[in-house]
């Protein structure tokens, strides 16, 4: 990401609404952090003042009770305030690191609630891992807020604190017996003084502003660099990949990786910009605040000596404008830290504002006992985003409820396509689909979904207790999950489980959890569609690992549980859908053939006939 040019106007109102998200997802951390920059900004000014009280005593009167009691509440003062910055301190750096977790919070709740066609899109993902990537390399985008939020709220109270410790170093007046040094009484010599302590002391935030946004020019070479790190530095740990390692020699590309991945190197592009530009100009912003402390160390000493004041108000003062130098030193870079994390926001709220262009519906799906569901395809047209071959075209047919139907095709026919269609995890482009004769985008989204229990070829299991996994929630119906166990021919493998239904599927996050099959992974899909006891039930291919008789097998015992469901078989393997009462034949996204297997495999010039010939062969000696 090259440096964006942005107004200050809408730099402010990114954070600003940054700022009410992470609020919502961490309440107290921005009260805690309030008290702790109060607390810590304050400090410096009570341990100034103090010194300052007691060097005049000592440097006038010397009385022995006064320069006690100083002496006594200066170190009761700064005793409470420093306890109170470390309990602060250490509660504040806890939520900072709760806050990166609950951070996740807005960007996982998005994804929960985003279309699928938009979650499916591979720039979607990208973009997640754009707003990922300059979080992890040099913390941009709503992480960056804690820290403009402590750092501009410190320097404001600073400021206030160094006005009022030093207001007095400027009205102070040098005596006419000081001839000359007369001048410093000047109120155009005063301002001007002023003035050019706030003019470089903002010359020098700026060139810190201006070394801060070199950063955005290498966030390309560094995202890519941490992408790089996250990928070829973990290599050797992923137990998945120990075996080609070993094969292969893989070692060497992680080799060649670690002596030419030079992003964050003293030769890469972040190793270049600090030597040149962003060097420069972290130098002169440093270089010139010391300008400023020896400037205002002329002006009080000259006053000292003029007899504006005694001995001991040069620490005060010396000591609450260098530090109000440093505040508005801050607040000047942090002016340019904000503008550049604006750009950094704003590709984070890109993801954040997706907006949701699938309508919802309002109509409740009527529950039916007697799971009188009928569904049909009206001339539906589709293809995927950005695509311009059509996956699906002009398909129309219906199903019998509770029948059983097979959908077979070669890959890329539009099997899947017409599967997630039907769920409505995509709209079609022309045409409608209907159920019990109404429109589905009128449904009730979230109500249309439960009509259906799907298991696709990509399921995934949670590394969950048994039980939560079949239910897809923590609290379930122990007689259910078993049932639906049971049914899924997974009944006995259950009951040797060490835990019941309370064991861990697979050690992610239990040394005591079970490794389970891919055979058996399978049955505990099917468990979980069976325990949503929707009245549509679809097998979109879970089985495609298994050999052909084990996946048969499976198949004609699901077609035995199914009971009044209708059910919808997706599978290369023709064979395994024999018992099915009608198959549909998709080729290049069309429906070619409908029929009993019986009637399509005696077509011999049909499509279902020339693909139960390829497979017959393999297993006909």
């Amino acid at each position: 990401m090259m440096e964006k040019k942005t107004t200050m106007g809408h730099a402010v109102s990114v954070h600003l609404r940054a700022a009410r998200l992470l609020r919502k997802v961490s309440p107290k951390f921005f009260a805690i952090s309030a008290l702790y920059c109060v607390v810590s900004a304050l400090t410096p000014y009570i341990t100034v003042f103090f010194s300052a009280q007691i060097l005049k005593e000592l440097a006038t009167a010397r009385r022995a009770e006064i320069l006690w009691q100083w002496v006594a509440v200066s170190v009761l003062c700064t005793g409470l305030f420093a306890v109170a910055a470390s309990f602060l301190y250490q509660r504040k750096e806890t939520l900072l690191d709760d806050l990166w977790g609950r951070k996740e919070i807005l960007f996982i709740g998005k994804m929960f609630s985003m279309d699928y066609a938009d979650l499916d899109r591979q720039q979607i993902h990208d973009l997640r891992a754009q707003i990922r990537q300059n979080e992890n390399w040099s913390g941009w985008g709503l992480m960056r807020l804690p820290e403009v939020y402590e750092s501009g709220l410190k320097s404001i109270i600073g400021i206030l604190g160094g006005i009022a410790l030093t207001v007095s170093l400027f009205t102070a007046r040098v005596p006419a017996s000081a001839g000359g040094l007369t001048v410093l009484n000047s109120p155009v010599f005063i301002l001007v003084l002023a003035a050019g302590m706030v003019s470089v002391s903002m010359l020098a935030g700026a060139c810190n502003a201006r070394a801060t946004a070199c950063w955005s020019n290498a966030a390309s070479d560094a995202t890519m660099g941490n992408r790089l790190f996250g990928f070829f530095g973990f290599f050797g740990k992923k137990r998945e990949r120990a075996t080609d390692i070993r094969i292969y020699n893989q070692q060497h590309l992680v080799s060649a990786y670690w002596n030419k991945n030079a992003s964050f190197g003293t030769d890469g592009p972040i190793g270049k910009l600090a030597r040149g530009p962003m060097g420069i100009y972290y130098g002169l912003g440093t270089g010139i605040t010391v300008v400023i402390t020896g400037s205002v160390y002329v002006f009080t000493c000259l006053k000292a000596w003029a007899g504006a004041f005694d001995v001991g108000s040069i620490t005060q003062y010396v000591g609450a404008a260098t530090a109000m130098a440093g505040s508005i030193f801050e607040v000047t870079s942090l002016i340019g830290m904000i503008k550049t994390n604006a750009g950094y926001l704003d590709t984070a709220f890109e993801f954040l504002d997706i907006p949701g262009a699938m309508y919802q519906g309002s109509l409740t799906t009527e529950k039916r006992s007697d799971r009188k569901y009928q569904v049909e395809f009206q001339n539906v047209w589709f293809r995927y985003p950005g695509a311009e071959k059509w996956a699906l075209k002009n398909v129309s047919m219906k199903f019998e409820v509770g029948k059983r139907l097979a959908i077979v095709g070669e890959n890329g026919s539009g099997k899947t396509t017409f599967i997630k269609l039907l769920c409505r995890l995509y709209d079609p482009e022309e045409g409608q689909i209907l159920l019990n004769g109404i429109d589905i985008r009128k449904y009730n989204y979230r109500d249309y979904m439960d009509v259906f229990s799907i298991v696709f070829q990509d399921f995934q299991l949670l590394s969950q207790p048994l039980g939560a996994n079949v239910a897809g929630c923590a609290d379930y119906d122990e007689r259910r999950v078993r049932k639906a166990l049971v049914d899924a021919g997974f009944g006995e493998r259950s009951d040797t489980m060490p835990e019941g239904l309370e064991t861990y599927l697979y050690k992610d996050f239990t040394e005591n959890g079970v490794e389970v099959s891919g055979g058996e992974a399978q049955k505990i899909a099917i468990a979980r569609a069976l325990y949503k006891d929707a009245p549509f039930i679809i097998l979109d291919e879970p089985t495609a690992a298994l050999d052909p008789i084990a996946e048969a097998e499976i198949y004609s015992k699901f077609n035995d549980i199914a009971g009044d469901k209708t059910a919808i078989y997706i599978s290369h393997r023709l064979s395994s859908c024999k018992f099915c009462d009608e198959i549909a034949v998709f080729h290049e996204g069309q429906v070619v053939e409908q029929g009993t297997h019986a009637a399509l495999v005696a077509n011999e010039h049909g499509k279902y006939h020339q693909l139960w010939n390829a497979q017959a062969q393999y297993y006909t000696e």
